[in-house]
């Protein structure tokens, strides 16, 4: 027995069913996955033309009114700006790169589990195709066991059209639902892919903002570490204090 008629065999023999069943199990992690990440977006909702005005209003007060109205958003470009707020006392360049590493951060969150969708919506018709082609093997096979004996020589055409009919009926099963898992997991990754190029469209608009007020009030800058650089006065005071104590105490001494 050579190679070629051993995979026939194992093909023959165990048929285009076990493709099917996979591209079952397939589609039910699919159609998973596409409801956590449906529920996962809808979750990260948020008005984001509010968001913004808010925004600009509340950095007209103060940093910590613009932090407190970010932590109340949901949305992942609040998250992206909290970040920024976070360092904000430490100028422009030091928000721009914490900003960074959230909006990194945050698409790594929103592309989570959507490279399955897409390897699935390349190769769901490939695996299809794969139990056509077993169903076509078949097919022939059927028709080559009908041709072998002289008795089945006279009636392997009335035959012949029935056992070829049904295997090919089963390999295009198997297309059918190849195409059936590829196309909601296309659609649902391209949907997807949309909302996280919106997603960081809208982060980056609302980094700008931010920037553009850091950059024109310089005020920010001292902001957040006045509270910290208050022990540091008085340490200076007292330094001061026993500085000009020991110089009276020279004098009288003279």
């Amino acid at each position: 027995m050579n190679l070629v008629e051993w995979l026939q065999r194992i093909m023959v023999g165990f048929g285009a069913a076990w493709v099917m069943w996979l591209m079952i199990g397939l589609s039910v992690i699919s159609v998973a996955i596409i409801l956590e990440r449906a529920w996962f977006f809808w979750s990260l909702r948020d008005d984001l033309a509010v968001l913004a005005r808010d925004l600009r209003t509340s950095l007209d007060d103060s940093i910590e009114a613009a932090r407190r109205r970010m932590e109340a958003s949901p949305s992942a470009e609040a998250a992206v700006v909290s970040a920024g707020l976070a360092v904000a006392h430490q100028g422009p360049e030091a928000a721009e790169e914490a900003m960074a590493g959230a909006a990194a951060l945050q698409r790594m969150k929103l592309e989570r589990r959507l490279a399955y969708l897409g390897t699935l919506g390349n190769n769901a018709p490939f695996i299809g195709l794969f139990g056509t082609v077993i169903g076509v093997v078949g097919a022939f096979d059927a028709l080559g066991q009908a041709a072998k004996t002289p008795v089945a020589q006279a009636t392997s055409q009335a035959m012949a059209p029935q056992a070829v009919m049904s295997s090919i009926a089963e390999a295009l099963v198997a297309t059918a639902v190849g195409l059936a898992v590829a196309i909601p997991a296309v659609a649902a990754n391209n949907f997807f892919q949309r909302m996280i190029k919106s997603t960081l469209a809208n982060t980056e608009a609302l980094t700008r903002v931010l920037l553009a007020h850091l950059k024109i009030d310089p005020a920010f800058s001292g902001a957040a570490p006045a509270v910290a650089a208050e022990p540091r006065a008085k340490g200076a005071k007292a330094a001061r204090q026993e500085e000009l104590k020991k110089g009276g105490a020279g004098e009288e001494e003279r």
